[in-house]
């Protein structure tokens, strides 16, 4: 299937997806959309992915670090060559499965 359609930028540079566009798309008002500009000029239109909702935990969890590294920024340090060999000298014979799911009950790692 190939849709074409024109419309036109106004003074505010907004415009209207025309109704072929909106129903290939299954948009709806209020839905978001896409724009990816090829490097040949080309643009692609899309329905844009909804936003992953945020985990309160690590929310939390980094609003612990931020408020600790600005209460204590002497704590802060560099990270050098040094520790990263030594991290890497650490880990060196672990294998890790990124894939693999984590156990339901984690008492027993």
């Amino acid at each position: 299937m190939s849709i074409e359609a024109d419309s036109t930028l106004t003074d505010r540079f907004q415009t209207t997806v025309p109704a072929s566009v909106r129903q290939a798309l299954k948009l709806k008002r209020r839905d978001r959309i896409h724009y990816s500009i090829r490097g040949n000029g080309e643009v692609v239109l899309t329905r844009a992915e909804e936003p992953a909702a945020a985990d309160p935990v690590i929310t939390s969890f980094l609003a612990f670090l931020e408020r600790d590294m600005q209460a204590h920024p002497e704590n802060l340090h560099a990270l050098t060559a040094a520790s990263v060999a030594r991290a890497q000298q650490l880990t060196a014979d672990i294998d890790v499965d990124l894939d693999e799911r984590l156990p339901e009950d984690d008492d027993d790692l």
